[in-house]
C-alpha cells in the first residue's frame, strides 16, 4: 500500500498529473469572485463561506478525470485486479493520494483566500476545519466517479454529471459550518452531519468502485 501512495504521489507532482491545477483554480476563482460582485466588505464576508467551499469542490473535481485513466491506459489496473492487495484498499489509497495533492493543499491554502473575501475572523478556524473534514469525502466520491467512467473516451463530461449530485450534502453542510462559525453560531448539527458524510462514504464506496472496476475490467 506504502508503494502505491508514493507512485501515485510521484505522478501527480509530474507534468500533466493534476497537481498545483486545482490549488490554481481554486485562487482564480477566489481572485475573480470580487471584480464580479464589487469590493463591499459586507457582502464579500458574507458569501465567502460559501465561495470557498465551491470553489474548493470545483477545484477537486477538476483532477478527478486522471485519477485512474493513466492507470487504464498503461494497464497498472489490471496489475491491481490480481495483485494480493484487495482492490478496495487500492481504491482508497488513490482516493488518499487525490487527497494529499489536491484537498490538503486547498485546505491549506483557504484562509490565505479568505483574506481576500473579507471573511470574518472567527470564521477562519471553522473554515479549515470544515475543509479539512469534508474534503476527504469528495475525493472519495470522486474516486467512485471516475470508476465508472474509467475507459470511457472524453468521460470528464460525464464524470462531473455524475459526481457533483453526490457532492451536493458535502457542499450543503462544509459551508454551513463554515458559516456558522464565521458567525458565531452553534454549529454542532452540521458539524456531524459533515463528518457522517465522510465517514460513510469512507467505510462504503471503496468498495462499490472496486465492485465497478471489477466489472470494467471484466
Amino acid at each position: 500500500m506504502r508503494a502505491l501512495l508514493v507512485r501515485d504521489l510521484k505522478l501527480a507532482f509530474r507534468a500533466g498529473g493534476g497537481f498545483g491545477l486545482g490549488l490554481a483554480f481554486f485562487l482564480i476563482v477566489t481572485v475573480l469572485v470580487p471584480f464580479s460582485v464589487g469590493p463591499q466588505s459586507d457582502l464579500l464576508s458574507t458569501i465567502a463561506p460559501g465561495v470557498l467551499w465551491l470553489g474548493a469542490l470545483l477545484a477537486c473535481l477538476l483532477s478527478l478525470d486522471r485519477l485512474l485513466a493513466l492507470d487504464w491506459e498503461d494497464g497498472t489496473l489490471d496489475l491491481l485486479a490480481t495483485a494480493p492487495l484487495p482492490l478496495e484498499a487500492a481504491v482508497s489509497v488513490k482516493a488518499l493520494a487525490h487527497w494529499l495533492t489536491t484537498g490538503l493543499p486547498l485546505v491549506l491554502a483557504a484562509p490565505v483566500l479568505g483574506v481576500l473575501l473579507s471573511l470574518p475572523g472567527p470564521g477562519y478556524l471553522w473554515l479549515v476545519v470544515s475543509l479539512a473534514l469534508g474534503t476527504p469525502a469528495l475525493s472519495v466520491v470522486g474516486t467512485f466517479g471516475a470508476a465508472l467512467t474509467v475507459g470511457l473516451k472524453r468521460g470528464g463530461l460525464l464524470l462531473s454529471l455524475l459526481v457533483l449530485p453526490l457532492y451536493v450534502p458535502t457542499l450543503i453542510f462544509g459551508a454551513e459550518v463554515a458559516r456558522r462559525g464565521a458567525a458565531g453560531m452553534e454549529l454542532a448539527t452540521p458539524l456531524l452531519m459533515l463528518a457522517g458524510i465522510t465517514l460513510g462514504t469512507a467505510a462504503l464506496l471503496p468498495f462499490a468502485s472496486a465492485a465497478v472496476l471489477r466489472v470494467n475490467l471484466r
